[in-house]
C-alpha cells in the first residue's frame, strides 16, 4: 500500500507534456523525391520519412496524462502507516509551543538544526499557518503543510517529519474517528 502510495505521488507530479513529430505532422511535401525506376539510386518516396534524417517519428512520444486514482481510503490507510513508519523509526518529532510573531526563516532554520531535521522535514501544522509556511519556504527540502493535507507520499519522500503539539493531537483524533466510523 505504501509503495502504491508513493508510485502514485511521484507519478502525478509529471508533467506529462512531451510532445515528438509523426510524419504526418512533419514540414515537407508528400511528393515523391525522385522517379522509382532507371535513376540507379534506391527508391524513395516522401522525404517525411521515419528513415531519413529531418523525418518524422515513426511512433512519436505524445502529452499524456499520467495521473493515478487512490480510493480515499486507501489514501488515508497509507497516510497513517507512513506516519507510524516515521514513529516506529523515530524520524517522528512533536514540537511544543512553537509560536512565531512574524515570518523568520533563521529562527525557524535554527529550530530545525536543534531537531536535527534540517537535512529535509516534512513540518504538519494545525492548519494553514501563515507565518510558518513563510519561514519554512525558503529552506531546502522542508515543507509546511497543514496537518489535513498530508499524503504518505509527501511523508515517505522527506527524511524526518515534525508535528506541532496541536496537529499531532487534531492528526490523533481524525485517525481515532476514523477507525470509530468503520
Amino acid at each position: 500500500l505504501l509503495k502504491q502510495a508513493l508510485v502514485r505521488h511521484l507519478a502525478n507530479q509529471r508533467q506529462g507534456t512531451v510532445a515528438q513529430k509523426s510524419r504526418g505532422e512533419v514540414e515537407g511535401s508528400t511528393r515523391k523525391l525522385y522517379r522509382q525506376k532507371g535513376t540507379g539510386r534506391a527508391r524513395m518516396g516522401t522525404v517525411r520519412t521515419p528513415v531519413r534524417r529531418s523525418g518524422g517519428r515513426a511512433f512519436p512520444r505524445k502529452p499524456r496524462d499520467f495521473r493515478q486514482d487512490m480510493p480515499r481510503k486507501m489514501r488515508r490507510l497509507a497516510r497513517n502507516q507512513a506516519v507510524l513508519a516515521k514513529i516506529q523509526a523515530q524520524d517522528a518529532l512533536i514540537i511544543d509551543g512553537l509560536k512565531f510573531d512574524e515570518p523568520k526563516t533563521r529562527r525557524f532554520a535554527g529550530m530545525l538544526r536543534a531537531v536535527q531535521a534540517d537535512r529535509g522535514c516534512i513540518f504538519a501544522t494545525n492548519g494553514v499557518d501563515p507565518i510558518l509556511v513563510k519561514s519554512g519556504r525558503n529552506i531546502p527540502r522542508t515543507h509546511v503543510q497543514p496537518v489535513a493535507e498530508l499524503s504518505a507520499g509527501q511523508i515517505l519522500r522527506r527524511r524526518r517529519l515534525v508535528f506541532t503539539r496541536e496537529a499531532f493531537e487534531a492528526f490523533r483524533d481524525a485517525v481515532g474517528a476514523g477507525q470509530a466510523s468503520e
